[in-house]
């Protein structure tokens, strides 16, 4: 039985990442329903305000239903929010047993189980519990904390230069990597980079990938002074994605500076004044909590140096991808951090669980910090 309910989980969680980068600020789930060892259900929650995965899947199997065992991927919600509670729903379809692979951790959804139990139905949880909690990461981060789930991704030489030369813009990594990172943008909900490298860059933020169903994150740019140039790419996408500026609160009210924020709105950018740091930043921890307060539950930092050093400082980064071309560029290149140091092995941010694979001519490094 457990080799079984392995083997169906995993199908569920197959299920569950049709829903990647659609079903914010909701998890990622997916369903499927078995009886006499023949899948006879499959469903995944797509959108949020939609029907669950649970709900699908009840839908696809039909009178199948009747004493079959559905396998889910998270516990089914047992309130009343934008759809009706699941574990009623599943009670009265016919269904005898159900696996789980991960209790919610959203206390106002949670009580799945205990509701399945008292109507008689055999719940079993915590099969394939550790890649059914993975898939949702984010979703667990902000239920946790009220803040997004942070993604640093970067493309680098193999002496750690993440440009040719300081302040001058260049790809450095190849087309399979380029795919890689438009297929991070497709599934998160938001990406950030600093204002140096929006003006080096110039880079439109998009996500440009051969099918047709793919969407654009948030754009955010941190820019303490509001220097960002008016007619940067970012604002002249045909996007339904909105562009948000993030600048300092203290910064003095000068007619210079009112004029760059008024030529900003123009173009459509959203702009925010959060905290200075003590060097007149802007502060990123409150960054993260105007965008976990606005349901932005992924986030995904594209640099530059300076940004990806402060988030390291601030032990802001949850997951790190980093996409290693095959030469070396050499001093006169800007190095992956700046503001970033440890004196020690013992004190350096080191990743966990990681994982090394060839993406291209590329080599990737993907890990965990949190």
């Amino acid at each position: 039985m457990a080799d079984q309910d392995h083997y169906f989980m995993e199908i569920a969680l197959r299920e569950a990442r049709k829903g990647i980068g659609r079903t914010s600020p909701n998890p990622r789930v997916g369903a499927v329903i078995v009886n006499n060892g023949h899948i006879v259900g499959r469903g995944y929650h797509k959108k949020a305000g939609t029907p669950h995965a649970e709900i699908h899947a009840l839908a696809d199997a039909g009178s199948a239903a009747l004493g079959a065992t559905m396998y889910v991927t998270l516990e089914p919600c047992n309130h009343t929010g934008r759809t009706p509670p699941c574990s009623h729903a599943v009670c009265g379809s016919g269904i005898s047993r159900v696996v789980i692979g991960l209790k919610d951790p959203n206390p106002l959804a949670a009580g799945g189980v205990s509701y399945l139990k008292a109507h008689g139905l055999e719940v079993e949880c915590g099969v394939c519990e550790k890649e059914c909690r993975a898939i949702n990461y984010p979703f667990i981060k902000h239920v946790r904390t009220g803040l997004p789930w942070v993604v640093m991704k970067a493309a680098l030489s193999l002496d750690g230069r993440i440009t040719y030369k300081q302040g001058r813009a260049g790809a450095i990594t190849g087309e399979k990597s380029k795919e890689l990172v438009h297929g991070l943008r497709d599934e998160l909900d938001a990406i950030l980079i600093g204002a140096e490298t929006a003006a080096t860059d110039n880079p439109s933020l998009t996500t440009r990938l051969q099918k047709q169903e793919s969407r654009d994150p948030l754009r955010i740019i941190i820019d303490s002074d509001l220097r960002t140039d008016p007619d940067s790419r970012v604002f002249q996408q045909q996007s339904e994605a909105e562009t948000w500026i993030f600048c300092t609160s203290s910064a003095e009210k000068t007619s210079l500076r009112e004029k760059r924020e008024q030529a900003l709105l123009r173009v459509g950018a959203k702009i925010f004044r959060v905290s200075p740091t003590k060097n007149g930043r802007v502060d990123l921890k409150e960054v993260l909590q105007v965008l976990g307060k606005n349901k932005i539950l992924s986030l995904l930092v594209e640099g530059g140096a300076a940004i990806f050093g402060s988030f390291l400082c601030d032990d802001l980064v949850d997951e790190v991808y980093l996409l290693l071309a095959p030469f070396f560029i050499g001093d006169q290149g800007q190095p992956l951090l700046t503001g970033y140091f440890a004196n020690e092995r013992d004190q350096a941010k080191r990743l966990r669980d990681v994982r090394i694979s060839r993406v291209g001519e590329d080599t990737l490094i993907h890990g965990l910090l949190s």
